[in-house]
């Protein structure tokens, strides 16, 4: 696999730079507070970022993102922080790293990030279906007895994380300990608003033939209007904030195959069961097959979606 191409981190000409598990994120000057986020090609998995890039992917991401930031807004659900994604509007690059970043970089709002991942679910699985098969509960929600792993519950469900640093791991969380967190008014409105997103971008989703299983959302105040309501910030629905599935081979009983990381988390599972690697920095290198058929799921959820 040729990663020659692959945009592994970024360091533009702008300042204050930042460096999240996949994004690099850098101040806009100007007279308006903005933001320049790059989707890198980093993949992280069990929040540690591993060293073999995803050649693309960033790109992918980004279009990704941006179709449901646009589809978000044109529905009526909520503003978000997307303001432009072409890269000739950032002042101060000159020509390489515009081709750098052409097609994997956001202009956005700058806000101040309510500190909570809200986590929709709408069928069991993963960390979810741990917490079901050990107290037949997620996030302290408690589901009636007899689901098994990936059943569609009767109703998406909240199920609110910390927000960690990066090399720490998300804490899933109750609902009330993320009012503690975020105050119980604004978490109500977070609430209610994830669950409509998740359940309007799943019917899209699902007319297209694939199954958005789970996703999470982040959320911030404008910096520029402190007095506003939350919007939506960094990415929405895409393969790296969820899990999507091909309808046409959904059974309840096991984890479907995916279109998104969960590829790269059965790889490293693997290493982890023979005790080649315990989820912690440094993450192991991916072999070629793993980083093409990863890239490729990504592709295949951009095309079902979008076309």
């Amino acid at each position: 696999m040729n990663t020659l191409d692959a945009v592994y981190e970024t360091h533009l000409s702008l300042p204050n730079r930042k460096q999240g598990k996949v994004r690099d994120v850098y101040d806009l000057p100007g007279d308006q507070p903005r933001l320049v986020i790059v989707a890198t090609d980093r993949i992280s998995a069990f929040d540690v970022v591993l060293p073999t890039p995803i050649s693309g992917k960033g790109r992918l991401l980004t279009d990704i993102s941006t179709h449901w930031l646009r589809w978000i807004e044109e529905q009526g659900l909520v503003r978000t922080h997307l303001v432009s994604t072409d890269a000739s509007d950032i002042p101060g690059l000159d020509e390489s790293q515009i081709a750098q970043v052409e097609g994997r970089a956001t202009i956005g709002r700058k806000c101040r990030v309510v500190p909570i991942e809200c986590v929709v679910r709408g069928y069991l699985v993963g960390s979810g279906w741990n917490d079901y098969q050990k107290t037949q509960s997620v996030c302290g929600i408690k589901l009636e007895k007899g689901l098994i792993e990936a059943s569609q519950l009767p109703e998406p469900i909240f199920t609110p994380a910390t927000k960690a640093e990066q090399g720490e791991h998300d804490e899933n969380i109750s609902y009330e300990q993320a009012c503690d967190v975020a105050g119980e008014k604004v978490m109500r409105r977070l609430r209610d608003l994830s669950i409509e997103i998740y359940q309007r971008g799943a019917a899209f989703a699902r007319e297209r033939g694939v199954i958005i299983a789970d996703t999470k959302f982040e959320f911030g105040v404008p910096v520029d209007e402190p007095n506003a309501d939350p919007i939506l910030i960094d990415e929405a629905l895409t393969p790296d904030s969820s899990r999507f599935w091909p309808a046409e081979s959904y059974a309840p009983g096991q984890s479907p195959p995916s279109f998104d990381k969960q590829y790269v988390r059965d790889y490293l599972l693997g290493l982890v069961r023979r005790g080649e690697w315990d989820k912690t920095d440094p993450g192991p290198s991916l072999p070629d097959d793993v980083v093409t058929n990863t890239l490729s799921r990504y592709e295949e959820a951009r095309r079902r979606l979008f076309g």
